[in-house]
């Protein structure tokens, strides 16, 4: 008989209990399994270094499939190359989340999101950044940002919103993603603390006056340039800031912060006196088991940290919005600022990431790694899809400007106007026609930075009627005859 995967890392609902009572006698000493457990911490805070809905209803989704416990702590034992699963694969995937916590706004957002892939056989790990604000498909709530998965899951079952957005983000990038870790800031600031503080040498000096403070306020924070010791409190803000100056306010830019930080943390965490203070490791295993929760059980947990404890990550994947990014700025449907693919679709990002082990460094954007392959598009048949464009903002002559600008590269325009609603912020291609695909407009998409999809919003149906204004706005509100239909923002760069 199969058992369940066990869950040795409290859930961080509030509804959940604590866990209790004394651990289970092992003929290995106890700090044995801290030592095994600080590994894990010690991999999760590794892999936060680079950011940092349809279908079935909640309630059917499955734990992911896995090995009884027994059998798998068998395996360890007499067969390792099947502890994990996707060794057999040489490709182990893991999803870490970073979450605030009860006691911080939006507590089971996940601020940090990481897919981590190690491949046993060159003891490497490959780590993919994904941003909080990109767009994906949340099962039975729409096109919402990927970070609201984990928070979807608690609210419609408590304890499960790191499974429910480990699904998501398996069919978002249609990876093989069977564990996640999900972590939240009191562990992070403990663990620090715990430490002494970290050693980190700040590259840029930047201002924040916009930094989450208590009671939902804001408060300022400043860093220096050059090296300084962090406590855990420090640690999490030089983390977490968003909205610092000095080229220092954006995901990315926190992203490459926390390189510095969890570095620190790892360099730190494997000095031998740390692992050699059982007062410290006791207090590090109690706020493990609190703030730290996993679909994995004591043999995987057990592997993956013998496992990391080898492995180097050498290769770094940034999902951003740069010149040489994969994503572009856009609008969500309820009007919420959102990350979607330059592409329209996540094909060149999953081919990307499937490939992330062939990835190298780029020289141009320190911490964004690119393909050092191109992906072949299929060659679209430009003259016969037509093409509407309308200018969504009081941009005179921008609509005409850009049509000349489309057909020097050959595309074919049938109509130039002004769409009904402006200011537009953000610039869409709507693929009107089924025959024309997401891939054949790639270069379109490409060259205006603009995102492509089938699905329209609602002021452009024919029974939308703007009720606040005497006309009456209802028909056509593009031409019927066009393939295409192209809604310029204000964030048309001409």
């Amino acid at each position: 008989m199969e058992h369940e995967p066990i869950n040795l890392l409290n859930s961080l609902h509030p509804k959940d209990s604590l866990i209790s009572g004394a651990p289970a006698k092992t003929k290995r000493p106890v700090f044995f399994w801290l030592f095994i457990f600080i590994s894990i911490i010690v991999g999760v805070f590794l892999v936060r270094t680079i950011v940092k809905t349809e279908g079935n209803q909640y309630t059917n989704i499955l734990e992911p499939r896995k090995l009884s416990f027994f059998e798998t702590v068998k395996n360890f034992i007499f067969q390792p190359k099947n502890v994990l699963i996707g060794q057999d694969e040489d490709r182990i995937n893991i999803l870490l989340l970073g979450i605030g916590g009860p006691g911080h706004d939006g507590p089971y957002l996940s601020d940090t999101n990481i897919i981590a892939s190690i491949k046993p056989s060159t003891n490497e790990v490959a780590l993919i950044s994904v941003p909080r604000d990109l767009g994906a498909q949340i099962t039975s709530h729409g096109w919402r940002k990927i970070n609201s998965a984990d928070a979807f899951g608690e609210a419609e079952q408590p304890g499960n919103g790191g499974e429910y957005a480990r699904q998501i983000f398996e069919k978002t990038f249609n990876l093989k993603i069977p564990y996640y870790l999900r972590v939240d800031f009191t562990a992070f600031e403990e663990l620090i603390d715990e430490i002494g503080g970290i050693n980190v040498n700040v590259p840029n000096a930047f201002t924040d006056s916009n930094y989450p403070g208590p009671n939902f306020s804001y408060t300022t924070v400043h860093f220096d340039t050059g090296p300084q010791t962090l406590d855990g409190e420090h640690a999490l803000i030089y983390a977490r800031s968003r909205h610092g100056n000095d080229g220092e306010g954006s995901d990315f830019a926190r992203s490459r912060r926390q390189q510095l930080i969890l570095e620190a943390v790892k360099e730190k965490m494997l000095s031998l006196g740390t692992y050699a203070n059982p007062t410290q490791l006791k207090k590090m295993y109690d706020s493990a088991v609190k703030h730290i929760s996993t679909n994995m059980n004591i043999a995987e947990l057990t592997y993956l940290a013998s496992t990391a404890k080898n492995a180097s990550a050498s290769k770094k994947l940034v999902l951003d919005s740069s010149n040489d990014g994969y994503l572009i700025n856009t609008t969500g449907e309820n009007g919420a600022f959102m990350l979607s693919p330059k592409t329209g679709n996540f094909d060149t990002i999953n081919t990307a990431i499937q490939n992330v082990f062939g990835i190298v460094s780029s020289k141009q954007t320190p911490g964004l790694i690119k393909n050092d392959f191109e992906i072949s598009l299929p060659a679209s048949n430009l003259n016969k899809i037509k093409i509407e464009i309308e200018n969504g903002t009081w941009i005179p002559g921008l609509a005409a400007r850009t049509e000349k600008k489309l057909e020097d590269k050959g595309y074919h325009i049938i109509m130039v106007s002004n769409s009904l609603i402006r200011p537009i912020q953000h610039s869409v291609i709507y693929l009107l026609s089924d025959k024309v695909s997401v891939a054949s407009t790639a270069e379109l998409s490409k060259l205006l930075q603009a995102a492509s999809t089938r699905t329209l919003p609602g002021w452009l149906s024919e029974t939308y009627d703007n009720t606040s204004t005497p006309e009456d706005e209802t028909g056509m509100k593009y031409n019927k005859d066009a393939d295409i239909l192209i809604i310029l923002g204000t964030d048309t760069k001409e």
